[in-house]
């Protein structure tokens, strides 16, 4: 296979994948050509690689960049701003951990809490066992959550990584 080949199959494949960690397919596209660039792309370099236009770049670079997965580099006498990708793959789980963690896992806990409490008292069995299920799955969720930080607070210990490693 040659280099542009493989390339290519790598951006494609990494943004099919991207919605398995919550985000658009050109989103993850432009995380791998990052991931894989030896020196940071300019916004310019990336629509011509991905056939984008400004405007889509701009939008999902903006986007990777509050993930904490991207950032703006400058150059020395240039007026164009570069874009790299965090290369250190440990580091990089555990942002998209903490990310997916507070865009979905939070807003869920959320839900669940406040129907498994909000049930007014009632006879209805039903009612009752729609409590006692939401609230045994709050707890369940709330556990992993916890269980989610404190492997992506230890990153630098060896089973942290480990478990993250499986995780992800």
């Amino acid at each position: 296979m040659e280099f542009r080949e493989a390339k290519n199959k790598f951006v494609q494949t990494w943004g099919a994948l991207g919605s398995q960690w919550g985000i658009n397919k050109t989103m993850a596209q432009i995380h791998a050509l990052l991931l894989i660039a030896p020196e940071p792309l300019s916004m310019e370099d990336v629509m011509e690689e991905l056939h984008i236009s400004r405007g889509n770049a701009s939008m999902n670079l903006r986007a990777l960049m509050d993930w904490g997965i991207v950032y703006k580099e400058f150059k020395q006498g240039e007026r164009k701003e570069y874009f790299t990708s965090e290369k250190d793959l440990d580091e990089l789980a555990v942002k998209i951990a903490q990310e997916r963690s507070r865009r979905e896992i939070k807003p869920a806990l959320k839900v669940l809490k406040d129907v498994s409490t909000s049930v007014k008292e009632s006879d209805s069995a039903e009612a009752r066992h729609f409590t006692e299920q939401t609230a045994k799955l709050y707890d369940f969720v709330l556990k992993a959550d916890n269980m989610l930080e404190k492997v992506t607070e230890y990153k630098d210990n060896w089973l942290a990584r480990l478990v993250v490693k499986i995780m992800g």
